[in-house]
């Protein structure tokens, strides 16, 4: 249809299997991955893929298309929801910084389960107090034993005197 198309050129899709390979190409180098190892972490997803279909996929003259199982794979593998997958890369931002990002994210993620872990760890050593009252100064010494400084030892067993860490 006329107008569907820019003078000489496709319509940029904004969902496309070239903005999915384009993805794992960037995806893959902001992790520090190899083609192999990537190939290897979808495999382990539960999709066959070698080292070669990776390089394909990224350069391949023609690429190598991307199956809905691949697909998923791949969104697994980067944690990424498939739609984001399939968006194109952002503009504005160089190898470097995607990197940060993704050092943030992740130490975001493993922050937010520390917490959760804390905080569960919290609650039982609250409960096990409410059940065996007599314990509570016992579990503060060794809160300082393990722990080595009062004011860190003293946060925690206020958090536990409190039913939890949030």
């Amino acid at each position: 249809m006329a107008g569907d198309r820019p003078e000489g050129g496709e319509v940029p899709l904004l969902y496309s299997e070239g903005n999915v390979a384009a993805r794992v190409a960037l995806e893959r180098e902001v992790r520090g991955w190899s083609t192999t190892e990537l190939a290897e972490r979808v495999t382990r997803a539960g999709v066959k893929m070698n080292q070669t279909a990776v390089w394909r996929i990224e350069n391949g003259t023609p690429r190598r298309r991307i199956n809905l199982d691949e697909a998923l794979a791949f969104s697994r593998v980067f944690e990424l929801p498939l739609e984001e997958l399939m968006s194109p890369p952002l503009e504005g931002l160089d190898i470097d910084s995607r990197r940060l990002v993704q050092e943030a994210v992740e130490a975001f993620y493993e922050a937010r389960d520390a917490r959760d872990r804390l905080h569960h760890a919290v609650v039982a050593i609250a409960d096990h107090i409410k059940a065996h009252p007599d314990s509570s100064r016992a579990i503060h010494d060794q809160c300082l034993r393990l722990m080595g400084d009062e004011r860190d030892a003293r946060t925690l067993s206020n958090d536990i005197a409190d039913g939890g860490h949030y």
